[in-house]
């Protein structure tokens, strides 16, 4: 059984990296918020008794179902009624970069020119929209193994599909990411 310190730690690891990837997938600051506190909120109630070692898998689990839900809901509301707001241009301001706790290559923060910052935080700009062009599944099985760094058994769990799967998913957006950015003439 997870004490109250191990959940709440577990949960404050977790947040950032929770809400980044599903605001890639649902492409909504505020609705990925949503669901992120959302899926927080089932674990601690329903899954508290459950050992630490549980809790990335579950967590992984609850927060998929979450972010399929908002699409269901979204695909009947769509149905229902068109709201016209949707069709305005976002204001994504940046607050919290893709990229922003990458260490330079020598593993210092901060060691770098104002020209090799501003050369770096291109180049991540460039790999962040090039990971939301890619298609939902891939870019879910790219960010569950490259960024939550699960492996391809914890990644198909979460997936709710076969290992097969996820490799090729994962294959597909590393070929498809290597080439376009290989086209802006960024290789890494």
């Amino acid at each position: 059984m997870a004490t109250d310190k191990e959940l709440n730690d577990f949960l404050r690891n977790v947040d950032r990296r929770a809400f980044k990837r599903t605001a890639y997938l649902v492409r909504d600051d505020d609705a990925a918020l949503d669901i992120v506190q959302d899926a927080m909120i089932k674990l601690a109630e329903n899954y508290f008794d459950r050992p630490a070692a549980e809790l990335p898998l579950l967590f992984q689990r609850i927060l998929s179902n979450a972010t399929m839900d908002y699409f269901r809901r979204q695909k009947v509301r769509n149905a229902v009624m068109t709201n016209m707001s949707d069709f305005e241009g976002g204001d994504a301001d940046g607050d919290f970069d893709l990229l922003e706790i990458l260490e330079t290559r020598d593993g210092a923060m901060g060691a770098q020119s104002a020209a090799d910052e501003v050369s770096r935080a291109q180049i991540l700009q460039s790999i962040e929209a090039e990971v939301e062009q890619l298609p939902a599944r891939q870019r879910e099985a790219f960010l569950l193994r490259y960024w939550e760094e699960l492996d391809v058994a914890e990644t198909a769990s979460v997936m709710g599909c076969s290992e097969g799967s996820v490799k090729t998913h994962c294959s597909r957006a590393v070929h498809a990411l290597a080439k376009s950015l290989k086209a802006k003439g960024i290789t890494l």
